[in-house]
């Protein structure tokens, strides 16, 4: 066993000073790699003009739409239900 009463080394640790920097620089990469990967930013550039939009005050827009049936209804069903039993382990 070691005693370390006496000992009054304090060592101390600096950081390289380009270290926080790099760090800083990783996480907003990491970042921006995260937002173009889920296409909440786009890199697809190019030039023209916006497209024009027409509005017709108080008329809903026409919709097709092709929807599946929903069915539903009811079946009359016999079931075989088991009986169940309790001994009582020969107590009265």
């Amino acid at each position: 066993m070691v005693d370390n009463r006496f000992n009054d080394r304090v060592i101390v640790k600096r950081k390289a000073p380009g270290q926080t920097f790099i760090i800083v620089l990783l996480a907003v990469v990491a970042i921006v790699g995260v937002l173009f990967a889920t296409g909440f930013w786009s890199a697809d550039v190019k030039e023209g003009d916006l497209p024009e939009v027409s509005v017709n005050g108080g008329e809903l827009p026409k919709v097709d739409v092709d929807s599946k049936a929903v069915v539903v209804g009811t079946k009359k069903k016999e079931i075989d239900v088991p009986t169940v039993g309790v001994k009582d382990n020969g107590e009265e």
